[in-house]
């Protein structure tokens, strides 16, 4: 059944309807005001917090800022503060303040960090330059230690003079000063080439070295500067070698000869009086070059040798092809004793094989040794016997070999008295006012003529009385060549020899061939001196010795440099613009060592090769 419905009910339905509607709006009120106190609220907070920013946010802000996360806070950000109102705002000045304070200082210090970080690449890029020159430091001081001398032994001991005669002293220290005028001079006008023309002042080569410039005027003269107490001298010098000379690059032909006793010799000398191994390694470099030269069916080398081929030839002048006596016969002081400081036979062996060629060739009108051999058969060439040019050095190292062995190789003692015997008997002759010398034998018959080469067996002579059957006689006999020779000096008006002399008709001790009265720097009379004083000690070796230095000094001297003289019969004779290399390992070092105290290179010590180099004789 249906409900009944009447007045009230319509009354009640009416007033439920209003209460209804009234809630409804009552509520919406209130939400509104719940949200907009919650968002005032939100609203302070959050001013709040950008007033009240403590620092360790405001320094979080500016490393986010730092590290790119938020922008840079340039004149945007100051911009929005003022257009926003902040600033207006009466309590909230010293707020805004502060913050505009804080950021600029933040400002202030990016621009701070940027010049720091400025500052720091700077000092990287200076501590990176700075490393790199302390590498390079290094890298020179390890280069300068690894160029150091190496020594092996302690060498010479250091050279003394004793307070002698002072005229004795001054007289030294003048070659001394000649010596170094000549070295400058070459140092100063033609460095590193082989010698020196003092008066075009320029480079000078013999074709005996090639067309290589290989500095054989420092190797010479290396030795005379140390003994000489010229260290800057011998530094440099020194230093020369360890840079620039290299056997290695060297292309020309060259005459074993020459390699051997100025490059070998030189070389060897340095490292007996230094210990140095530098000097041990050039002259085993040079050495192993030369080596080729000796492969022939004999053993006996060829003259020439191609250093960077290894090619061998002889002279083309030389008889049938020939190797010469005095060069093939004046190896065996240098190569014995590069065998024995490196322990290498090979060097001593080659010397054996000549030897023994020599002994199967055997000598021709009893005793005598002509000047060539063949390499090929071993026969000898033309009968051409010298004590001078070609033949001379042999004899020299038939004894000092002996001497070098400490005199235990009878066999090479028993060669140089037989072979002195026989040009005894058959060269040596007396000229009509008295003087002795030692003629040539060519093909059976003499020439009458001495070289100046060959007065160095003035010295040799008596240099060998020791240990022959009469000492008395060989010091007579040297004494007796020495003589000649000073009179070939005394004889011309510069007192300087000639390159010949001859003893025939009016002529005695005198050249008579023009192309025989030049004068080169040559040493041999001067070293018969030295040893004649040092073996004798009669005061007029040291008194002739001085008046070729003085000669030297008049006849020689340039404005730069030492010179040869074309005729030494001239009162004002022409120079020929020529420093030998010799005048420095040889003339000027005789001429020291004969105002020398003998403990200066003692001849119980040492032995000088052709070109006047100390080798040391084996303890």
């Amino acid at each position: 059944m249906a409900p009944h419905r009447n007045y009230s009910d319509r009354h009640f339905s009416n007033y439920s309807n209003y209460s209804s509607s009234s809630h409804r709006r009552t509520l919406k009120l209130t939400e509104k005001y719940i949200v907009l106190l919650i968002f005032g609220v939100f609203c302070i907070v959050c001013f709040g917090t950008i007033i009240y920013l403590p620092e360790s946010s405001v320094s979080t802000i500016r490393d986010a800022i730092d590290q790119g996360f938020l922008p840079q806070p340039g004149n945007e950000l100051r911009g929005n503060i003022i257009r926003h109102g902040l600033a207006h705002d009466p309590h909230k000045a010293n707020d805004v303040r502060n913050i505009k304070e804080r950021i600029e200082a933040d400002l202030r210090r990016n621009e701070i960090f940027k010049k720091v970080d400025n500052l720091t690449a700077l000092q990287k890029q200076i501590d990176k330059e700075k490393q790199k020159i302390i590498e390079n430091l290094k890298k020179r001081i390890e280069g300068q230690t690894a160029q150091a001398p190496k020594i092996e032994h302690p060498g010479h001991p250091p050279i003394t003079q004793s307070n002698d005669d002072p005229e004795n002293t001054r007289r030294r220290e003048k070659i001394k000063e000649m010596m170094k005028f000549g070295w400058d001079s070459y140092a100063k006008y033609s460095w590193g080439a082989n010698e020196l023309r003092p008066i075009s002042r320029r480079g000078h080569s013999a074709n005996i070295f090639g067309n290589t410039l290989l500095g054989v005027t420092i190797i010479d003269a290396l030795d005379t500067l140390w003994l000489m107490g010229m260290k800057d001298e011998f530094n440099k010098g020194r230093n020369w070698v360890a840079e620039n000379l290299d056997f290695g690059n060297t292309r020309s032909d060259m005459s074993l000869f020459e390699a051997n006793i100025r490059f070998v010799g030189g070389l060897l000398a340095c490292y007996g009086f230094t210990g140095d191994s530098l000097f041990k390694e050039k002259a085993v470099q040079l050495a192993d070059k030369l080596l080729p030269a000796f492969n022939t069916q004999t053993g006996i080398p060829y003259g020439i040798i191609n250093l960077k081929t290894g090619v061998g030839r002889n002279w083309g002048w030389a008889s049938g092809g020939s190797s010469i006596l005095a060069e093939f016969g004046s190896l065996s002081l240098e190569f014995t004793y590069l065998s024995r400081i490196t322990s290498n036979p090979i060097y001593a062996q080659k010397i054996d094989k000549i030897n023994a060629a020599i002994k199967s060739a055997g000598t021709v009108d009893n005793g005598l040794y002509p000047n060539y051999l063949n390499p090929r058969s071993g026969s000898w060439g033309q009968r051409h016997v010298s004590i001078g040019a070609l033949g001379d050095s042999f004899y020299e190292y038939l004894l000092k070999a002996w001497i070098f062995s400490k005199k235990t190789k009878s066999e090479l003692r028993t060669l140089y008295d037989n072979a002195i015997k026989a040009m005894e008997e058959k060269l040596l002759q007396t000229s009509s006012g008295g003087l002795k010398y030692f003629a040539e034998y060519k093909s059976g018959r003499l020439e009458h003529k001495m070289d100046h080469l060959a007065c160095f067996c003035g010295g040799m002579l008596a240099l060998g009385a020791e240990g022959s059957s009469n000492k008395q006689y060989y010091l007579n006999l040297g004494a007796e060549i020495a003589k000649t020779c000073h009179e070939s000096y005394d004889r011309t008006p510069t007192k300087l020899g000639p390159e010949s002399f001859r003893f025939s008709g009016s002529a005695e001790a005198t050249a008579v061939r023009a192309n025989e009265k030049y004068y080169i720097l040559r040493p041999e009379v001067i070293e018969t001196y030295f040893y004649m004083w040092r073996l004798t000690k009669d005061p007029k070796y040291r008194e002739w010795g001085w008046e070729a230095a003085q000669a030297i000094e008049k006849h020689c001297r340039t404005a730069s440099g030492f010179s040869g003289i074309k005729d030494v019969y001239q009162i004002h004779p022409q120079q020929d613009d020529v420093q030998q290399s010799f005048v420095f390992a040889e003339t000027f070092k005789y001429l020291y060592l004969l105002f020398s105290d003998d403990s200066v290179v003692p001849l119980d010590k040492y032995v000088f090769n052709t070109e006047a180099h100390p080798l040391p004789i084996e303890s």
